[in-house]
């Protein structure tokens, strides 16, 4: 079967250190990820971001790589040739207010602080500017975080471990991003949203990522590929990836991995 859609994450993964898309995992310029890019155009495959980023930086990085969809604020969203799409459940903008505005009026990030005190903070600067989620940065347990959510009625919220992040914190050493989403938002549930928009069949889709959170699109795709800088950084991940028969770890780091996982899938495929 042909290879129909790459699902792929930015940071870590088709981005290279400081985000850049012509840097290689050694911070050396490279064209490895735009060779990726080139092999996907040539055989008509679709390429979709799933990122946690924002819309507005999401879509740029989007039109910089010729594609109309994408995947934005670790699932709460999908972009398909201009349509968007909620993924929130009733999280929605409404009037003049953001889901995000909500859940800070609602006192919920205070929640996570209280419990967690220095191993959890705001992801400045990135943590502005966003409609339907928050980011934070630290070293904290998941499931203990959504428990707390639980524990003040807050089950239609999902904390959730996006993958560790190049700026050390103080005390904590290499940190995570982590995402407070509503309705269950997930990049998994973006994926299988935009694959049935499409039409393609899971078998012929895959997806890339280094995260936890990237790991579970592995359900709603043919295979997964991890870039081999997910697992050496995070133990938790390591572990995981033993849940996905179909998740494979690449050689190589970062878009190196990228361009690994789509010239492997199209040689396996002809």
């Amino acid at each position: 079967m042909a290879l129909r859609c790459v699902y792929t994450d930015l940071d870590g993964t088709l981005l290279g250190p400081r985000g850049s898309l012509f840097r290689g995992p050694d911070g050396g310029f490279s064209l490895i990820q735009a060779r990726a890019l080139e092999a996907c155009d040539r055989a008509g495959i679709e390429v979709v971001i799933m990122s946690g980023r924002r819309e507005g930086t999401v879509a740029s990085d989007a039109r910089l790589i010729g594609q109309t969809s994408y995947i934005y604020e670790a699932g709460c969203a999908v972009m398909i040739d201009g349509e968007r799409s909620y993924l929130t459940g009733d999280w929605v903008p409404a009037g003049d207010t953001t889901p995000a505005e909500r859940m800070l009026d609602a006192g919920i990030p205070e929640l996570l602080f209280e419990r967690f005190g220095e191993r959890l903070e705001w992801h400045t600067p990135w943590h502005h500017g966003r409609v339907f989620s928050h980011l934070f940065r630290g070293a904290v347990d998941v499931a203990e975080a959504n428990a707390v959510l639980g524990e003040h009625g807050h089950d239609d919220l999902r904390f959730l471990d996006n993958g560790t992040i190049g700026r050390p914190m103080e005390g904590i050493g290499t940190a995570h991003a982590y995402h407070l989403v509503p309705g269950g938002a997930s990049k998994a549930e973006g994926v299988a949203f935009h694959l049935r928009a499409r039409g393609y069949a899971p078998q012929d889709c895959i997806s890339i990522g280094d995260s936890i959170e990237d790991l579970e699109t592995a359900a709603a795709v043919g295979r997964f590929f991890c870039v081999a800088n997910g697992p050496e950084r995070d133990g938790a991940l390591r572990e995981a990836l033993a849940r996905f028969p179909n998740a494979t770890v690449t050689e190589a780091a970062m878009g190196d991995g990228v361009y690994e996982a789509v010239i492997s899938t199209l040689a396996e495929r002809r």
